[in-house]
């Protein structure tokens, strides 16, 4: 990398939203989206990259700013988790482990759902019924949760 392009790299997130903003008129010749400065900088630095290497990413461009666009609610603000699935949802690679009539029971979280001796599941309940044969909160049946709320 030159020095040059570096030191702009370097200066992005010392910019104003609007800095940024003008920077992204000038480097892309349209509107910027209602994205936040985070986003911006990121972008921004990758265009800068991009054009003195000379790569043309339009259609990643694309890709980014669809998946950016999915991740805004209506007023344009990141998409917030529920606390419900955040406090249901261990870290994906978390093994849980759970003995139940003798037989020890390990469940591998996923990035969208769960691995249950190699087959996948959408929820800790379903993984629950399927071993003990009943309906189970598979949060409280896992120790996630007790049966009175948050432990």
């Amino acid at each position: 990398m030159s020095n040059k392009m570096t030191a702009r790299i370097a200066a992005l997130p010392d910019m104003t939203a609007t800095e940024l903003k003008a920077l992204w008129q000038s480097l892309y010749a349209k509107e910027p989206p209602p994205f936040n400065k985070t986003y911006f900088v990121k972008r921004l630095a990758y265009r800068i990259q991009e054009l003195e290497y000379g790569v043309d990413s339009r259609p990643l461009e694309r890709q980014l700013e669809a998946h950016a666009r999915q991740q805004m609610d209506m007023q344009g603000k990141p998409k917030r988790k529920s606390k419900r699935q955040t406090r249901d949802a261990p870290i994906s690679g978390t093994r849980l482990m759970r003995e139940y009539q003798g037989e020890e029971h390990v469940v591998t979280v996923l990035p969208h759902g769960f691995d249950y001796r190699g087959q996948r599941f959408k929820s800790l309940s379903r993984i629950a019924r399927t071993i003990t044969g009943k309906q189970w909160s598979g949060p409280v049946f896992f120790g996630l949760r007790s049966g009175r709320g948050l432990k």
